[in-house]
């Protein structure tokens, strides 16, 4: 069974096509990522699934309603959160819950009720008189996402909503989806952190406003990812990367923090061409060559590049 369905979801600005005639299903219960670059589409896309902004064209079913036909019916079944905007700082914890739990139509016992269970997942029990600004990131974004369910939606929408709050926060908050997703809750996320992507039962990837693939993340290193993957250090890692880039023989590099990832479709190969141009011939030292296990990172790197090519061309 299908909490959203999408079918051919077209949305343009002028001539601009934001969102390039989509399609995708998302299963009841399951957490499913929806990556892409700044500009790609997503934000767009969530609006549309959200009921917010109508599209030009093509249509959604989100928790059995039509977002193109009953907008105001598909807002009363999701929650969303966002980065951006989810709570009002200068209210303190439990004036938040009792506004966003009246917008949501919770009054007297049930609001108590539901209130009883914010207060526990938030790690905030007998602390609702604090002022929301004063709470540590973690814990607001713990916050965030429980008022966003207070009304017990089947599906929720969370767009980029671990941004600047530190790992072990991330984790925290990652345990809390899991737990909603196993209660039955369809999760609709986007992320700009690909180690949290791998949380994700499926995952579909948006690039200038389409499609460019979808899967686990099992499924996408392994069909798209059928090349070795070398890892390189080196020093003058800059001049390296640009040297490297430059090789016919070489498919995609990119940069790792301190490190190069080469796409090579024959390891040996692929091994004495990046010793011969950078030791032998540009007097880089390497000090680690490896093959690794590719990460999602690279698929999606690889899938962009490969995208904006074709793009171009």
């Amino acid at each position: 069974m299908f909490s959203i369905e999408v079918n051919k979801l077209t949305k343009t600005f002028g001539s601009f096509i934001a969102v390039n005639g989509i399609s995708f299903n998302v299963n009841q219960g399951e957490i499913f990522g929806f990556l892409g670059a700044n500009g790609a589409g997503k934000s767009t896309a969530i609006r549309m699934l959200c009921g917010i902004l109508e599209p030009t064209s093509g249509d959604a079913m989100v928790g059995g309603y039509s977002v193109m036909n009953q907008p105001d019916k598909v807002k009363t079944e999701i929650g969303y959160m966002s980065q951006k905007f989810s709570l009002y700082n200068d209210l303190t914890v439990e004036e938040n819950i009792n506004f966003f739990g009246g917008v949501y139509g919770l009054y007297n016992h049930k609001l108590e009720e539901r209130k009883k269970w914010v207060l526990k997942v938030a790690f905030l029990e007998g602390q609702q008189n604090l002022l929301t600004a004063s709470l540590p990131g973690g814990i607001k974004q713990r916050l965030a996402l429980a008022i966003a369910v207070i009304h017990e939606p089947k599906i929720v929408f969370l767009d980029e909503p671990t941004g600047g709050v530190d790992p072990i926060s991330r984790r925290n908050f990652w345990d809390l989806i899991n737990e909603l997703s196993q209660s039955g809750v369809t999760v609709f996320v986007t992320t700009h952190y690909l180690d949290e992507a791998e949380f994700c039962n499926t995952i579909t990837l948006i690039n200038a406003g389409s499609i460019i693939a979808s899967g686990s993340s099992k499924e996408l290193k392994t069909k798209y990812l059928t090349n070795t993957i070398l890892e390189v250090e080196c020093d003058k890692v800059i001049s390296a990367l640009d040297i490297l880039t430059k090789q016919s023989g070489i498919d995609e590099t990119s940069i790792f923090g301190n490190y190069i990832h080469v796409n090579v479709k024959n390891e040996n190969e692929g091994r004495s061409l990046i010793k011969k141009v950078l030791t032998e011939q540009n007097s880089i030292n390497i000090s680690r060559l490896d093959k690794i296990v590719p990460t999602l990172e690279d698929v999606f790197i690889y899938l962009l590049e490969k995208d904006d090519k074709k793009n171009v061309e």
